[in-house]
């Protein structure tokens, strides 16, 4: 297996298909509108590959905040449901771990649905845990995926 740092719109939208285990109603169109959107702020790709196929994937954020200072948020991550139990998620988590302390952040974060408890598991035995809740405040249901 092979992870590679999806930089570029053109290798995120190959990877659609993938996304759309996760976003059934995900369109060409509007993936691309969202990376337009997105790639300029700081966001990018972990996937890995097998003889080409993408089997499982990260978006990255890396930004900065007053209470943490510098951080990656780990977004939307993903496996093939072909793929799950294979060790790809470590993978991932691995490298973004790695990429962290080389770029000397202060903490990986991500977010979860709490009912997600079968991905709970395997984040608490990655080393995450709630610092907080996540509050947020639907304005428009239409737009959520």
């Amino acid at each position: 297996m092979e992870i590679r740092e999806l930089t570029t719109k053109a290798e995120m939208l190959e990877q659609l298909a993938l996304l759309q285990e996760m976003y059934p109603s995900l369109t060409y169109e509007d993936y691309s509108n969202d990376l337009d959107a997105m790639i300029p702020n700081n966001y990018s790709q972990i996937a890995v590959f097998e003889n080409n196929e993408c089997l499982g994937l990260s978006g990255i954020w890396c930004g900065t905040k007053l209470w943490c200072g510098k951080y990656i948020e780990l977004d939307n991550i993903i496996v093939s449901s072909k793929s799950r139990s294979k060790g790809i998620g470590k993978l991932i988590f691995d490298y973004v771990q790695k990429m962290g302390e080389e770029q000397q952040v202060s903490m990986l974060s991500l977010d979860s649905y709490t009912t997600n408890h079968k991905a709970h598991k395997f984040f608490y035995n990655e080393g995450f845990g709630p610092k907080g809740f996540h509050f947020i405040k639907v304005l428009d249901e239409t737009k959520l995926r």
